[in-house]
């Protein structure tokens, strides 16, 4: 069992690296196109991040952080899988294999990202832990207020060309918490406090917003494509096997350390899910506000956009393998 388990990994690694290779080809011109999106899109792509986190708090409540916090190991596992692993990681191989540096940026823009909220839903197809998934989007969303932007800030720092971007761009930490706090924060405190004191209310307004927010962040993917389709179908190529090979990673790490720290069978499934599916959306959200007037980022929204796209299939797709699975 012990060297099949080696015997796919082997395999897997060679996949990734041939993926990761292939992409790593140089192409100024990527690096030099300026993204299209002005003020009125970029506020309205903000306020439709804000209404999908609004849904997602809409069926939380207090007892749910407490219930989990009571068992905390698959909690505590999970944001080391999110927010420490998974950038680290992703500075490794940006490190190693050397992408473009827009491309490098986007990989650690969207690694520094909390999980996607659609991650709930692949949970629940893949007879995962639910009310883990949904609690770890919530925490992960308020830990994300601060993480995500130390993790862009540290380790875009100490790569020399994504370091040169967020010096050009002169982002600043605590713009990026102001925008995160809009964003994630006010969101989900107005969405538990709907369901806490109007739970009748929360019921009837989450049967729309959950689905209103899987077709809200479609729409984003769409409208950052269609903004910048020239750059899409001419660049998509450089991006489409970093994506697979990054998503893979993240799929990999949360499934690793669930399985090293033995976890249930349910949250193993959970945590892979969770670290796999990030919040492209606000990627896409952050890379609008900070970076859309920059020459020399046109490869992050490309990276963001596609992995928006990617990991809906590379998520549905686990979801059906692990669904009447015991890990």
């Amino acid at each position: 069992m012990k060297n099949i388990t080696r015997n796919r990994f082997k395999w897997f690694l060679s996949i990734f690296v041939l993926l990761l290779l292939s992409s790593c080809v140089e192409d100024q011109e990527l690096d030099k196109a300026v993204l299209k999106f002005d003020d009125k899109n970029i506020f309205i792509m903000n306020l439709s991040l804000g209404f999908i986190m609004f849904g997602v708090a809409l069926q939380l409540k207090i007892d749910d952080f407490k219930r989990v916090f009571s068992t905390p190991k698959s909690v505590l596992i999970g944001f080391i899988s999110q927010f420490i692993a998974l950038p680290f990681l992703t500075f490794l191989l940006v490190w190693i294999f050397k992408p473009m540096p827009s491309i490098a940026m986007g990989m650690m823009i969207v690694a520094a990202c909390p999980g996607g909220n659609i991650s709930n839903f692949m949970t629940s197809l893949a007879n995962g832990n639910t009310a883990l998934s949904v609690c770890m989007t919530a925490i992960a969303s308020v830990c994300a207020v601060i993480m995500t932007p130390f993790n862009i800030g540290f380790y875009g720092k100490r790569y020399p060309a994504t370091k040169k971007i967020l010096e050009d761009v002169n982002v600043d930490f605590f713009d990026m918490l102001e925008i995160l706090g809009m964003i994630l924060l006010i969101p989900l405190v107005m969405g538990m406090t709907v369901r806490y004191y109007k739970p009748k209310i929360a019921d009837l307004l989450h049967k729309f917003t959950h689905y209103g927010s899987i077709l809200i962040f479609g729409l984003i993917i769409v409208f950052a494509f269609v903004a910048n389709m020239d750059l899409f179908l001419k660049y998509i190529h450089l991006v489409i096997f970093v994506v697979f090979a990054h998503n893979a990673i993240g799929i990999f790490t949360g499934f690793s350390l669930a399985r090293l720290f033995k976890l249930s069978s349910k949250d193993q499934k959970t945590l892979a899910i969770e670290t796999g599916i990030q919040n492209s959306g606000l990627g896409l959200g952050l890379i609008s506000t900070f970076f859309y007037s920059v020459e020399g980022v046109g490869g992050m929204a490309i990276v963001a956009g596609w992995w928006g796209i990617w990991h809906i299939v590379s998520g549905l797709s686990l979801a059906y393998f692990f669904r009447n699975r015991s890990l």
